[in-house]
């Protein structure tokens, strides 16, 4: 009996909700064609949809710090991996092999306290964040469920007590359920009308204390790393100093040997020389120190209005032959200064003059358009006249001596290798 009864409650149960379901779809239907008005809160629509962003933004906060944490994990492998590496390539008689080893296995600790921090203080606290908006999801989906069984009782209510024929008996029942209805739904509507607001403005304080624990977890990793990583240097500079004699050189990237500018230098070098019963020699090449305008600059003021002695002006680089980069240098000329790409430049610096290098290594030229540089040297950089002739990892530039020596740079200019140099100016 007691099992048939169980049966039969069950029965009943699922029929209620079936009749409550119809009930709300007529409803909806009737609401949406205009038929029956629906019950609006407007307020209450702003925090439903705050609510959205919220959960939107905290899910996607979520999601990018378990990639971090992934990444993290990858990185402390990798970083393992090249410790080990180290270790078995470390010879037992070479100095500071002990020191190595115990600095690879603070290493390794210091990642996976790293990464244990980070679970424990972002993505445990975050994980704990996004825990309630299930909850809550399902409360404003059952109080949009109540509020149309608010909305069909009120209606239904209605309807009976303008019917022509009245029948004070159901007029009464409906009146019933519509109380029973309107306070379950109210009861629904006040929680979140308060919980709603103080879950929105939450957000602030969570986004701070997530990010802050982020930042200061990884400052203070980094800072531990960075002495380890100092004191393996170290523990390397005393092998360097040990085996001296066994240098490894730095080598220069490949370079294409098109030799184009080599091929041009020649052409340039025949077209001045003069043609058999030519008396006047062939016109300068473009860029040449010949094709330059002199510009000498008296420093001196002078009247207004009068001309400046012994100031020979050029003519206007658009009337003239001379290559971009010279024109471009030309035009950029005011009061005994030049404007080059990195700034300004006096006029003992070679034109298109950008920055200055050092040779940190010797280099050995291979190429009749190489520059032969010794470690200390100083190379003025400036740009290819054809940037197409440019290899990566390999710049254009006069050495300094050279420059200061000749101002020429067709006998001085050609080409060197980035990589053994560094930027000085």
């Amino acid at each position: 009996m007691a099992e048939m009864g169980s049966k039969g409650v069950t029965a009943g149960k699922i029929a209620s909700n079936v009749q409550k379901k119809l009930t709300r779809a007529q409803e909806k239907v009737l609401q949406k064609l205009g038929k029956a008005d629906e019950t609006k809160d407007e307020q209450f629509e702003q925090c439903v949809q705050n609510f959205n962003k919220q959960l939107t933004e905290g899910t996607r906060l979520q999601k990018d710090l378990r990639t971090y944490l992934a990444s993290v994990k990858a990185m402390h492998e990798a970083s393992k991996k090249l410790n080990e590496c180290l270790q078995e390539v470390y010879e037992p008689d070479w100095p500071g092999r002990d020191e190595a080893s115990k600095i690879a296995e603070n290493n390794d600790l210091l990642w996976m306290d790293y990464h244990q921090k980070l679970v424990d203080q972002a993505l445990l606290t975050m994980d704990t964040y996004l825990g309630q908006f299930p909850d809550i999801k399902s409360r404003i989906a059952k109080r949009g469920r109540k509020l149309v069984d608010y909305d069909s009782a009120r209606h239904h209510y209605e309807s009976l007590q303008t019917a022509k024929k009245k029948d004070e008996a159901k007029i009464a029942k409906a009146e019933e359920e519509l109380i029973k209805a309107q306070k379950v739904f109210e009861e629904m509507n006040v929680d979140l009308q308060e919980e709603l607001p103080s879950l929105w403005n939450s957000r602030v304080g969570f986004y701070v204390n997530t990010f802050q624990s982020i930042a200061g977890l990884e400052e203070n990793f980094h800072k531990e790393m960075s002495k380890l990583n100092q004191n393996l240097n170290d523990v390397l500079i005393s092998l360097e100093k040990q085996h001296g004699s066994n240098t490894f050189t730095v080598k220069a990237q490949p370079r294409k040997k098109t030799k184009l500018f080599s091929r041009l230098r020649r052409k340039k070098n025949s077209d001045n020389v003069p043609a058999k019963g030519n008396k006047s020699p062939s016109p300068p090449p473009d860029g040449s120190p010949a094709a330059t305008p002199e510009i000498r600059v008296n420093h001196e003021p002078e009247p207004a209005g009068a001309a400046t002695p012994g100031a020979t002006l050029p003519k206007s680089p658009s009337q003239s032959s001379l290559p971009a980069v010279v024109v471009e240098t030309f035009s950029a000329t005011v009061n005994g200064t030049v404007e080059s790409g990195s700034g300004a430049g006096r006029l003992d610096l070679p034109p298109g003059f950008m920055f200055k290098v050092q040779a940190q290594h010797d280099y050995t030229a291979t190429d009749t358009d190489e520059l032969q540089l010794k470690a200390g040297d100083v190379v003025l950089v400036i740009p290819f006249q054809n940037p197409e002739e440019q290899d990566e990892g390999w710049l254009m530039g006069v050495k300094e001596s050279d420059w200061n020596q000749h101002k020429e740079l067709e006998k001085c200019r050609g080409v060197f290798p980035e990589n053994f140099t560094e930027r000085v100016q």
